[in-house]
């Protein structure tokens, strides 16, 4: 009987020990149990190892839930392992995995706004990026109750969409894009700038409104503060902002933009013609982003009312008609007379 159970014993301990090794090797060997390149996991909150486990390994991520269970006892990392959704594109030991469960490495999908574009282009790159179709992007940026409180006569969200990179998990929607992109706005509108823009009698609408402008006429950080200057000077004197930023605006409004702009585009009936109609536009003809909001609040101190390209990017500023016709003269006209 002794022999017996002494035989017993040995091959329990034997049977344990290939298990404890079986586990080991389990949790630090790769695998990859899935087809195709990549294989997407979602961990939903509140999720326990066990599940977490299970899911893992249904989605032919880690080998079994008991390699990975001993795996995850072995890191000490149960409490640790965040939810979110994941993505797995190579094999993988259970101790990778939990690791990259532990930093909380989900998978997000970046998609970048740049400055100057309107509530159309930016659904164009949504679209693109593949975030969803560009009709369901426009719809949530008709939501203008998202920023009603600071802009009563907004009409959707022109100009509220603040141009950056984002970081979205895939299965975020349209509308819940828009919300990040106003509560960044909202980020970046301090009230210090709605003060600056108060004393300077703009509301927010039209600070916006002016940025816009300003966002639309130069990529030059120094010289956002000098245009918002000559648009802010021609308001004071009641002179015309004539920008053609915003004829080209009304004409995409209205489908009739070719891409070349034209003296007879000039007298294009609409609000947003700032060729005919005297004062700010009704409302941003573009997100613009910081830079060009905190230049609209705070023009530069100088007396220009005019400015012209230099064909590279940059401007030449006067104060008068005389010098400004010499400078289109120089930088417009001249060059092909040659």
């Amino acid at each position: 009987m002794r022999r017996i159970l002494l035989i017993a014993i040995v091959i329990l301990v034997v049977a344990g020990a290939g298990a404890a090794v079986w586990l080991l090797v389990g949790a630090e060997k790769p695998y990859k149990g899935y087809e195709g390149n990549e294989q997407f996991v979602e961990i939903p909150p509140g999720a326990g190892p066990a599940l977490i486990g299970r899911r893992l390994t249904e989605s032919g991520v880690v080998r079994d839930p008991v390699s990975f269970r001993a795996a995850l006892a072995r890191s000490g990392q149960a409490r640790r392992l965040q939810a979110g959704e994941y993505r797995f594109d190579q094999p993988m030991s259970a101790r990778e995995v939990i690791d990259k469960l532990a930093r909380g490495d989900v998978f997000l999908r970046p998609i970048t706004f740049p400055e100057g574009l309107t509530i159309q282009q930016m659904a164009q790159i949504y679209e693109r990026d593949g975030g969803g179709s560009r009709a369901n992007f426009v719809a949530a940026a008709r939501n203008a109750a998202l920023i009603r409180d600071i802009d009563p006569a907004a009409q959707d969200l022109e100009g509220y969409l603040f141009p950056n990179t984002y970081s979205l998990p895939r299965r975020i929607t349209a509308e819940q894009l828009v919300q990040q992109m106003v509560t960044a706005f909202r980020d970046v509108l301090t009230q210090e700038i709605v003060q600056r823009a108060a004393d300077r009698g703009l509301t927010v609408r039209q600070l916006i409104a002016l940025a816009s402008l300003v966002e639309k006429e130069t990529a030059k950080p120094e010289e956002r503060p000098l245009v918002a200057a000559v648009y802010t000077n021609r308001l004071r004197i009641g002179m015309g902002m004539q920008c053609d930023p915003t004829v080209i605006y009304a004409l995409e409004r209205a489908g009739k933009y070719t891409g070349n702009l034209t003296r007879e585009n000039l007298q294009f009936d609409s609000p947003y013609n700032t060729y005919r109609y005297a004062g700010l536009p009704p409302g941003p003809i573009a997100a613009p982003g910081r830079a060009s909001i905190e230049a609209a609040s705070a023009p530069a101190e100088v007396p220009y009312l005019y400015f012209v390209s230099r064909n590279d990017g940059s401007h030449v500023f006067s104060e008068t008609l005389d010098e400004h016709n010499r400078n289109v003269f120089e930088y417009q006209k001249k060059p092909f007379k040659h």
